[in-house]
């Protein structure tokens, strides 16, 4: 399963959008969470994060456990969402 987590609001977040909705228009499926509003989804970050970003956005992979903290370029954010 692949998961952004975002903020509403967020600079960071939203330059990664266009990126995000590119892979979804190439039949990769993202689920995207928000957390500064949604609490439930904020403790779903908490679990998965670990430390290891400790903000948004937040990608995670959880079969392959790659992650990717903060902004990336579109190669890099493919790259995670493929587990290449």
């Amino acid at each position: 399963m692949l998961i952004e987590f975002y903020g509403n609001g967020c600079p960071h977040c939203e330059r990664m959008r266009p990126l995000i909705d590119r892979l979804k228009q190439e039949g990769i499926e993202i689920e995207s969470l928000e957390v500064w509003q949604n609490e439930e989804n904020g403790q779903k970050l908490a679990e998965l994060d670990k430390g290891l970003c400790g903000g948004v956005p937040f990608f995670v992979n959880t079969e392959t456990k790659a992650f990717l903290c903060g902004e990336a370029d579109y190669e890099d954010l493919k790259g995670w969402a493929t587990g290449k």
